[in-house]
């Protein structure tokens, strides 16, 4: 079995669902796993053929026919899953999706919840109720993909929950949730021939995991409370693949570690290099202004950060033959980076990689450009 794992070294926005397109397109018989996160994903995909989409509920392997597995360690949004499904069905797209039962259930309670309680904290959530989701199943009031199956014992579920937010003191806003359409969307998953509700991950004999958010937005070694609610690194691919302790013995698993030529953040948080005065004009951006998370922010790329990412995941700590890749790299010159604070400009893109391939010790880099044809292997 061949295996590979992309995993975003940054804040999120990385460029992580151009690098599963390009694996997916090297591996047209693999299956997606989405390992952590949920429907806050946003993974830009573009096909030289100008075909392009942002997956949010779907695998970024879409666009290339790969079938998507949403495991368990991830949170599904029934509304979301059929209108982003209409939206590909339109594009002449139709894509498979399995859905393990286990999968937590994000209700229209959750999300509103998740919107109200970012307007006073402005962590930089994406307001679509994964963290909530995720809270509230620790809380033992579990809405799980099992649960559709079986419409009666999911309206008894919603009801508790609708108490549930009664006795935390959210009675006033719980009121006009249209909890119908939301029952009628979990009926139209459950139906929908596309999307198959399942025990275990189907068998493929190449898996590529596809990583949500980055590293420095973990829960265990972000900066909290600005951090999303999952493992973004390897912890949840090592459970995949049956290792039962980090440290046992060395996976099969090749890493794709992913940053953009620049760093970049979505809502409040903690961010290096601000206010350098250095402008990056990416074309393809996506929801630049507005959204829950609040202001798209950019600065230089800060080595620091990313010897910290690497550090942080035991695997891709110990690992020496992990590869890296550099997106937009059409969107530098002169490069902008620092390391140990100090601020350094390479006005030739081959000094600005060999840069970072010295700096944190890694070997195999590819760089990506736009409109993205592939991965380019960089020759020092």
């Amino acid at each position: 079995m061949k295996n590979f794992a992309v995993i975003g070294a940054g804040f999120g926005d990385e460029g992580k669902g151009m690098v599963i397109s390009s694996l997916c397109q090297q591996h047209p018989d693999a299956l997606v796993v989405r390992f952590c996160g949920g429907q806050q994903a946003g993974h830009h995909v573009m096909l030289p053929n100008g075909l392009d989409h942002v997956f949010s509920n779907f695998g970024s392997g879409t666009l290339q026919g790969n079938p998507t597995y949403w495991s368990s360690h991830c949170t599904i949004d029934p509304i979301g899953i059929i209108n982003e499904l209409n939206v590909l069905l339109s594009k002449g797209i139709h894509p498979i999706l399995f859905l393990n039962e286990m999968c937590p259930v994000t209700t229209p309670y959750e999300k509103y919840f998740n919107q109200r309680h970012e307007k006073l904290t402005n962590h930089g959530s994406c307001g679509v109720g994964v963290g909530q989701t995720i809270q509230r199943q620790e809380d033992h009031h579990s809405i799980r993909v099992m649960d559709l199956l079986y419409p009666s014992v999911l309206k008894m579920k919603i009801e508790l929950l609708k108490q549930y937010y009664s006795d935390a003191g959210f009675a006033s806003y719980t009121s006009g949730i249209d909890i119908p359409q939301f029952l009628d969307y979990c009926l139209m998953l459950v139906k929908d021939g596309h999307i198959k509700i399942i025990q275990n991950r189907p068998h493929y004999n190449i898996l590529i995991f596809e990583g949500s958010q980055g590293l420095l937005l973990d829960q265990n070694y972000g900066f909290f409370p600005h951090v999303t609610r999952a493992n973004t690194g390897t912890t949840n691919v090592l459970k995949h693949l049956g290792f039962k302790s980090d440290r046992a013995e060395r996976p099969d698993i090749n890493i794709y570690l992913v940053t953009r030529s620049y760093q970049t953040r979505h809502g409040n948080g903690p961010m290096t290099n601000q206010g350098l005065g250095r402008l990056w004009n990416n074309p393809h951006e996506g929801q630049i202004v507005g959204g829950w998370q609040g202001e798209f922010r950019q600065s230089a790329l800060d080595l620091d950060l990313l010897k910290y990412a690497i550090h942080s995941d035991w695997l891709i700590k110990q690992r020496r033959d992990i590869s890296l890749v550099i997106t937009c790299m059409d969107y530098g010159e002169p490069f902008f980076l620092t390391e140990d604070g100090k601020l350094l400009i390479y006005a030739m893109e081959r000094d600005f990689v060999i840069k970072i391939e010295d700096s944190l010790a890694i070997k195999r880099i590819f760089l990506s450009r736009d409109p993205f044809p592939g991965l380019e292997e960089f020759d020092g």
